[in-house]
């Protein structure tokens, strides 16, 4: 099941800003992923306006549970600004969507707590199934541009998730199975974790060397520069930097198989984790986990 319970939130996607899409869809598919077609997004910013074109255009990685999305800007439009002021900073990880059942409740939540939110936005795209063209819809609750330093953070409701998590899209030769973390470099771990806790209405944990926030399905991982230099040997490009994610595998072995043979660059971890530093055009770093893998402890 997508959708979390009811009053509940979980990761639902990450999107990759990039530039080049035909250059970024050729190095993921090397690296084992299936992506779908591209496919243009339209919106509504008030239930009265007229559908227009976003200014976005996408392909994605979809996942037995969740997915990763790839961007690009097209045209003029405020969305395409604002993916193009995010290129600027770096291509990679710009968007963090909490998958959500109740959007008019995330809405009242930030309000209350001082983050101004935008008009639920009602967006679109056609979608490819076996058999012909359908229009998955969603509705999306942002929060005006720069609120959240670190990125576009928001809140997803799936109106046809039928049409997203189709199975010829799933299947991954590098065995991808689930969107389990994410990883974000800041400054002051601690403080961003406790901003991200009023967001959310979600708690932040403490840890050692890392403040973290669960959701039903994945956690949000909130490092210092330090940290991630010295755990994972990567420097972030600025700060903050939403750095990569966790996917689980669903064979591990047949992962690490997967990229020695495509001669894909890996780094394996004594827990048996696989960290791949993503092609620039791309951008930012993701780890393979097994299923069975204890919590990720940076």
């Amino acid at each position: 099941m997508q959708l979390p319970p009811s009053g509940k939130l979980c990761l639902d996607h990450i999107a990759h800003y990039v530039e080049k899409m035909d250059q970024a869809n050729d190095e993921l598919k090397s690296l084992g992923f299936t992506l779908t077609p591209f496919s243009k997004q339209s919106h509504k910013l008030t239930p009265e306006s007229p559908l227009e074109p976003a200014g976005a255009g996408n392909r994605c990685i979809m996942l037995e549970k969740g997915y990763i999305e790839i961007l690009n800007p097209i045209g003029t439009t405020s969305i395409a600004n604002q993916l193009r002021s995010g290129l600027k900073r770096y291509t990679g990880i710009h968007l963090i969507a909490f998958g959500t059942a109740l959007p008019e409740k995330d809405h009242a939540r930030l309000s209350d707590s001082g983050f101004a939110p935008l008009n639920p936005v009602s967006l679109q795209r056609n979608i490819e199934t076996k058999t012909k063209t359908e229009t998955a819809r969603f509705t999306v609750i942002r929060v005006p541009h720069g609120t959240m330093p670190e990125g576009r953070i928001q809140f997803c409701h799936h109106l046809t998730p039928k049409y997203l998590w189709q199975s010829q899209w799933t299947h991954h030769a590098n065995h991808a199975k689930e969107l389990k973390d994410i990883i974000i470099c800041v400054t002051n771990p601690e403080e961003t974790a406790n901003r991200y806790a009023r967001f959310t209405g979600l708690t932040a944990d403490l840890y050692k060397t890392h403040t973290r926030i669960k959701t039903t399905r994945g956690s949000l991982i909130f490092v210092s520069s330090y940290i991630l230099n010295e755990k994972l040997e990567i420097t972030p490009p600025c700060l903050p930097w939403i750095a990569g994610y966790v996917l689980k595998s669903s064979d591990q072995s047949g992962t690490a198989n997967y990229l020695k043979n495509s001669k894909f660059p890996y780094r394996e971890f004594n827990d048996g984790r696989l960290l791949v530093k993503l092609p620039k055009t791309v951008g930012g770093c993701l780890i393979f986990e097994s299923e069975n893998a204890e919590m990720l402890n940076l």
